[in-house]
């Protein structure tokens, strides 16, 4: 009795491996997505490409306006007629006709700024899912190592028990050797669950730019369309990989527009303003001064076709990208249908599961107690252990499936962002940037971090 006692108690250990208490500081899955959404570099890269997105269209408007040009030049020799000569030069050149070329020039850059914010929301879609990724993968781990440590100290028993009766008399030399085995195999196991933890901890480092120090038990599952139709439907309207697309058909048909009326010419205006002062050996100084304004038009008139390929590449590629939005609108579909069918199995294994370690704990409880009868060898009582421990951790994968299933199916739907979670940190401005370029003045840095480090450097100014 005293045996069986001692198992009764390592068994109770191990059926509440997978619901210990974690530490009251420990780090929920809330805390896991914030931290990545801050420290990710994925993000901090493409933030910058919509900065530089946005200067595209500053560049654009610009090519609209005026350019206005100095030059200075002084000349000066040293041979029998030694002279001097100072030219200054100012010079304005502007676009007056270009038949609307540079303001479809300039939708097309804005039109490309929108697809690349839509890229952002991708990327941060992508980020928010592998740390659930990990954060799932590292718990997960982290009960497994539990259980396989409870697992340790149930075998060990069960060999003191078994070495015990066969000091009785009770057993035979094999049933120890049979505990001594299956003792190894699990210590093998717990090593092996202890690098799986490491691995994992790494993974979410890689992924929030932190090592937790602690986990807290996931949350319920965040709300969920109740049918595949309304979440594919979400997915239509929301998704940002199906917004990029439409924004960059949108940039193809204004290049097209704009190849199509090269052929239209340029009429350009120019003034230029040139004063200067000359002095040749022995003549007086002589002063000069000149306004010239021009304007030009310009057509091509031959150009051996290059216009027409031009145009022609330009609708090609129109058509590429409306064959491009339809494909990622049959991917995003098929996501979302996929993720869909992948929750359901997961709820379904996980439901399983819980039959299964009820069932499995009945067989060793009864097991267990028909071995202190003497109908049952210690190879049963191990196999019946082993089975509710594959139980329990069949069933930690599986909760861990659902959860992964449930954001996996947000992130299809485009609904997988720091808003849509509701995590309650400010987001990126991505209109920040180009508001102040739209409304600084020349020669300063309108981002947040660019006057930060304005602010620095004027500390070394003098």
């Amino acid at each position: 009795m005293r045996i069986a006692k001692r198992l009764a108690a390592a068994v109770s250990a191990l059926a509440i491996a997978s619901s210990l208490a974690v530490p009251a500081d420990a780090d929920s899955l809330a805390d896991v997505l914030v931290s990545a959404y801050r420290n990710s570099h994925l993000l901090d890269q493409n933030r910058a490409l919509l900065r530089a997105a946005d200067e595209d269209v500053q560049q654009s408007i610009a090519q609209l306006y005026p350019v206005l040009n100095f030059a200075a030049t002084a000349l000066t020799n040293s041979d029998n007629s030694p002279h001097a000569a100072v030219t200054l030069s100012l010079s304005a050149t502007i676009p007056l006709i270009d038949f609307g070329r540079g303001e479809l020039a300039v939708q097309a850059a804005r039109e490309g700024v929108m697809a690349t914010r839509a890229a952002l929301v991708v990327v941060e879609q992508s980020v928010l899912l592998t740390a659930v990724s990990a954060y799932m993968q590292l718990y997960s781990d982290l009960q497994t190592l539990q259980l396989q440590r409870n697992n340790v100290t149930v075998i060990s028993q069960q060999l003191r028990a078994a070495r015990e009766r066969f000091e009785l008399g009770d057993s035979t030399r094999t049933d120890v050797a049979l505990a001594e085995a299956r003792l190894a195999a699990s210590r093998s196991a717990l090593a092996a669950a202890q690098g799986d933890v490491a691995i994992s901890r790494e993974e979410l480092n890689l992924a929030i730019g932190m090592y937790p120090d602690s986990l807290d038990s996931p949350p319920n599952l965040p709300q969920l369309p109740a049918s595949l139709e309304a979440a594919q439907s979400i997915a239509r309207r929301n998704h940002p990989a199906i917004t990029q697309v439409q924004h960059l058909v949108a940039v193809a048909d204004l290049t097209t527009d704009i190849a199509r009326r090269q052929r239209y010419g340029t009429v350009s205006g120019s003034v230029s303003a040139d004063a200067g002062i000359r002095r040749v050996d022995p003549l007086p100084s002589a002063r000069s001064a000149d306004v010239t304004a021009s304007m030009t038009y310009s057509v091509p008139l031959y150009d051996a076709g290059r216009l027409r390929s031009v145009e022609r590449q330009s609708v090609a590629r129109g058509q590429a990208e409306r064959a491009n939005l339809h494909q990622t609108v049959a991917i995003v579909q098929q996501s979302v249908a996929a993720s869909w069918a992948r929750l359901q199995i997961a709820r379904a294994t996980l439901a399983a599961g819980d039959l299964q370690i009820s069932a499995a704990q009945s067989a060793y409880d009864a097991v267990r107690a028909e071995a202190e009868l003497g109908s049952r060898t210690t190879l049963d009582v191990l196999d019946a252990e082993q089975e509710l421990l594959d139980a329990r951790s069949s069933r930690i994968l599986a909760a861990a499936n659902v959860q992964l299933a449930a954001y996996s199916l947000l992130e299809a739907m485009g609904q997988l962002t720091v808003e849509s979670l509701g995590l309650g940190i400010p987001t990126y401005d991505i209109e920040a940037y180009s508001s102040a370029l739209q409304h600084g003045p020349s020669g300063t840095t309108p981002s947040v971090q660019g006057s930060r480090l304005d602010r620095i450097m004027s500390r070394y100014a003098d």
